[in-house]
């Protein structure tokens, strides 16, 4: 008598759902990886004001204005320099950020990242 042979492998509903969430998830970072190489810019110009000469010193008018340039020579387009609080305290410059982005994933279906980035300077 010969024995039943079952066929291995995905059948192609199998193989559609597979590619539905691999392309699902291809969208995804698509849609995310924007915002957080825009962050990451963001926090780079921010960080490079503790190696300013004379920072502490500066207006919130000067820094706003530095971080503006910075900002278009960084290419950053959907962050506002007007954004920018700064406070002074006893010798230390504190610059923080906090600004949130609202991304289009599909549909009625919005992604939203917050950030927020704060750098203290001291005066020396």
């Amino acid at each position: 008598m010969k024995t039943r042979r079952y066929q291995k492998g995905m059948t192609a509903i199998g193989w559609l759902l597979v590619l539905g969430l691999i392309a699902f998830f291809t969208l995804i970072t698509l849609r995310l990886v924007p915002l957080y190489l825009e962050y990451i810019k963001v926090e780079s110009v921010l960080e490079s004001l503790e190696a300013e000469p004379g920072i502490t010193n500066s207006s919130r008018s000067e820094i706003v204005g530095l971080i503006s340039r910075r900002f278009d020579v960084n290419d950053v387009r959907n962050v506002d320099p007007k954004l920018v609080k700064v406070s002074k305290d006893k010798g230390v410059l504190s610059v923080s950020i906090h600004y949130e982005r609202r991304e289009h994933l599909l549909a009625n279906v919005d992604v939203v990242a917050t950030f927020d980035k704060k750098v203290e300077v001291v005066a020396r």
